[in-house]
């Protein structure tokens, strides 16, 4: 990926999905209070229309730093 983000940009699920290395319905899962998946310090989805989502890229970035070993 040769895109550059600053933390305050605003990323879709394809860049999610890459960064993360999750599947779409795995993240889809961490964000649901009813699923065993589920994980309450995954970042929230933004809504950007009204069939449009994406993710604060500075809040991933804070995610996938407190799941390093």
């Amino acid at each position: 990926m040769n895109t550059t983000f600053t933390s305050n940009s605003i990323i879709r699920l394809k860049t999610l999905v890459q960064l993360t290395g999750l599947s779409r319905s795995t993240i889809y899962d961490k964000l649901n209070p009813k699923s065993p998946r589920f994980d309450p310090l995954f970042p929230r989805k933004v809504c950007l229309g009204a069939r449009a989502v994406g993710w604060y890229m500075q809040e991933v970035e804070q995610w996938l730093q407190g799941r390093r070993f």
